[in-house]
């Protein structure tokens, strides 16, 4: 029975489907009892046999099929991973953390870059529910398109839309996708704006909807090591954003604006200040 199963126990998996998303991104599906009912937005701790451990939000959510994480390739852990191919074990623990809550209102989606991975399954649950969704792409260029095809398939209400932003106008709009949030909202009334990317693109999301009243759910990327709130390296002000994040809301982000986009910290606990580009 799933109820007797721990999350927090590390269970081995079979990679049972590798896909290509882009130069330097690759999916890796699996099946995993408690993956498969796990909600938008939770992450698991992926245990790369000999390597590291590290968190990944959950990109592929299935009931039925199988579930998968996205992962670039930007280091010892992940290029190890990227070696992997189906037959090959890894290790699971979770999922773990807070999740999106969806509505059947008409909502914005923002994802920026490999961020957009936690946004599908949550895209997925808004439309099971009945919501009209507005997904907002944001990349730097068409090089970095990810999951377009699959956001392209979700989206088949007349209500539905999907707008794409790369910053050297390579693909859609020639801008930021907080620009293009910025014009949606001056013209149009949203119950709630979903977002995950880079911080200072998300901070700049929950501003302009704050602006409005809006409310804003965003996903956050910070280091974790336990998953389960015990090691502290992954504090944000008052949070612990293995445990109550990674989704915030905009209540909860009120009460950390002080470091919202400002900074986070490495494996030191040494302050790293965001810039813009």
């Amino acid at each position: 029975m799933i109820c007797k199963i721990e999350t927090s126990k590390l269970r081995m998996v079979e990679i049972k489907e590798v896909k290509d998303e882009t130069v330097g991104m690759k999916s890796f599906l699996f099946y995993d009892e408690l993956c498969r009912v796990a909600k938008p937005g939770q992450f698991v701790m992926v245990w790369i046999p000999g390597v590291d451990e590290v968190p990944m939000s959950l990109s592929f959510i299935d009931d039925h099929l199988l579930s998968g994480i996205s992962v670039e390739n930007v280091g010892a852990a992940t290029e190890a991973l990227h070696s992997k191919v189906v037959g090959e074990v890894i290790g699971i623990r979770g999922p773990f953390g807070s999740y999106f809550s969806t509505i059947k209102g008409k909502v914005v989606l923002v994802g920026g870059g490999t961020g957009i991975a936690p946004l599908i399954p949550l895209a997925e649950a808004l439309k099971k529910s009945g919501a009209n969704v507005t997904f907002i792409l944001g990349f730097k260029s068409s090089k970095e398109l990810v999951f377009l095809d699959r956001v392209k398939a979700l989206l088949t209400d007349k209500k539905d839309r999907l707008l794409v932003a790369t910053e050297d106008g390579s693909c859609g709009e020639k801008c930021l996708a907080t620009d293009l949030l910025e014009v949606l909202l001056g013209r149009e009334n949203f119950e709630i704006v979903y977002t995950c990317g880079p911080e200072l693109m998300m901070r700049k999301v929950f501003e302009v909807a704050d602006r409005r009243s809006i409310s804003v759910q965003v996903c956050l990327e910070r280091i974790v090591r336990c998953g389960v709130g015990l090691c502290g390296s992954c504090v944000m002000g008052k949070f612990r954003v293995c445990k109550e994040g990674l989704v915030l809301s905009s209540e909860q982000i009120r009460e950390v604006l002080e470091e919202f986009g400002k900074y986070k910290r490495d494996f030191d606990g040494r302050r790293i200040i965001f810039k813009s580009c």
